[in-house]
This record gives C-alpha cells, sequence and structure tokens, in this order.
C-alpha cells in the first residue's frame, strides 16, 4: 500500500461550490493522522475558515474502512505521544477550538480515539451504516484528553458517555442516530452526494443568520439560560436589522424564495 508521497498527500481538500471538503487521506493507515497530516488539516480548515466564498466545511476520510483511527501509533511509538496536536487548536486542529462556520463530518467508516473526537467537533454528522465510534484509549493507558471526554459529557447521556471512556465500547451510527449525535446514517455509495446536499441546504438559508445562531448555541451550552437570553439580546440588532432579514422578510411577503448575499460575515 502506498505511504504519504507527492502523489499520495495525507490530507486533500477540494472546493464543490461553497462547500469546501477536506478528505483525510492516509487509507493505508486506516486515516491515522501523523503530525504532519494533522497539521495539514489544521492549515486547510484555517483557509477555509478565511475565505468568506466557503459557507461550509466537510471533513471525511478517503477509502470505505475508515475516518480516522486516531494519531498514528507508528509515529508516536517513535517520538512520543501528542506530536499530531495543534497547538491551541488540538489533533487535526479541530478538537480543542470552535471553527466559526458550519463543519459536518462525513463519516465514512470507523471512528475511533482521535477520529470520534474530530467527529464530536463538528457540528453535525452524516454517517454510513454500519460506521463504528468509540474511545479505546483506556486499552492503551491513555485518556481522549483533547476534547473527546470534554465532549461526551456535553453530547452523551452521563452512563453512555462513561460506558465509552471507561470500557472503550463502540457504538454504531445507528446507536447514535437514536441518541441524536448524528444527524443521518446513510448508504457507502450515497455518502458525499447526501453530505453535500445536506450542506447546500443549510446554504440556501442566510449565512449571517447561521454564523450568528452557531455563536449563540455555543454560548449557551455553557451557559445559565437567563445569561444566554440576555447575550442574544444584546446581538440581536446585528442579525434582526441586517440586509438578510430585510430580505427574508421581503421575500415571505412577495411568496418567493429570499435571495441572500452568500458571503461568511466579517
Amino acid at each position: 500500500m502506498p505511504g504519504d508521497t507527492a502523489e499520495h498527500p495525507p490530507v486533500l481538500t477540494e472546493r464543490h461550490g461553497a462547500v469546501q471538503v477536506i478528505t483525510l487521506n492516509r487509507p493505508h493507515a486506516s486515516n491515522a493522522m501523523d503530525a504532519a497530516g494533522s497539521y495539514l488539516v489544521d492549515r486547510y480548515l484555517r483557509e477555509a475558515e478565511a475565505d468568506p466564498q466557503i459557507g461550509a466545511i466537510v471533513l471525511t476520510g478517503a477509502g470505505g474502512r475508515a475516518f480516522c483511527a486516531g494519531m498514528d501509533l507508528k509515529e508516536a511509538s517513535e517520538r512520543g505521544a501528542g506530536h499530531g496536536l495543534v497547538p491551541g487548536a488540538g489533533f487535526c486542529g479541530v478538537t480543542e477550538r470552535v471553527i466559526a462556520k458550519p463543519v459536518i463530518g462525513a463519516i465514512n467508516g470507523a471512528a475511533v480515539a482521535g477520529g470520534f473526537e474530530i467527529s464530536l467537533a463538528c457540528d453535525m454528522l452524516i454517517a454510513v451504516e454500519g460506521a463504528l465510534f468509540g474511545l479505546p484509549e483506556v486499552k492503551r493507558g491513555m485518556v481522549a484528553f483533547t476534547g473527546g471526554v470534554q465532549r461526551l459529557a456535553q453530547q452523551l447521556p452521563r452512563q453512555t458517555g462513561m460506558e465509552i471512556m471507561c470500557l472503550g465500547t463502540l457504538l454504531t451510527a445507528e446507536r447514535l442516530h437514536e441518541i441524536g449525535v448524528v444527524n443521518r446514517v446513510v448508504p457507502q455509495d450515497r455518502l458525499i452526494d447526501e453530505t453535500l446536499a445536506f450542506a447546500n441546504l443549510m446554504l440556501d438559508n442566510s449565512w449571517k443568520a447561521i454564523a450568528f445562531g452557531k455563536e449563540l448555541f455555543n454560548h449557551a451550552m455553557h451557559e445559565p439560560l437567563a445569561d444566554a437570553i440576555a447575550r442574544g439580546h444584546a446581538d440581536a440588532d446585528r442579525l434582526m436589522r441586517s440586509e438578510d432579514s430585510r430580505e427574508g422578510i421581503a421575500a415571505y411577503a412577495e411568496h418567493r424564495a429570499a435571495d441572500f448575499r452568500k458571503e461568511t460575515p466579517e
């Protein structure tokens, strides 16, 4: 199987209209990311985040076996663990930070260890049938400390999250869909088409409203309700009296589709 070369780079990036698709491209290693690959994902994420013509980012993996098996344990055995953690951003530049634009995980196979950490850091997940998710770090004497355990606590019922962390139990995409972690479960051959359709349906809406809503949602996860509502009122003018809100109201009154400006807010 080929390793990382100029002809087979560890990460690919491709634009589909207003959606940037970033692909982990080490199928020979179950898309485990070494330090070079992790930093390259971070670079492509930041470039997409800075491009006002990109409305959403998709993270996926090459091949049909794995989305990402976490860090490259072969490299870790030679250099020590943690070389792929981007300072202030975590594994692949995503697990320790909040990206302003919506990030959709197109989970093409097993998402374990750092791969599950990446998945939990995504805003929405489209997964293939039968994909497995979990944090087996405990079996290697480690803990998923760069966002995995923390997001388990935020997103899953306590008992389920504790089992994943303490036993290394793997859950299927179907089970995570039942408990609200995965948005859609689709056939393998439909993954990218379904994910792009999902993303484009979202991007038919106001990009400013999406950005404002995501920011407010993220704050509300950690604030008392009264504080979160006060934050909404304090920031509402920038949205409720915006060009997009005027267009949306006019479109409703005129019985037509809204023609929002397709550009991310500064």
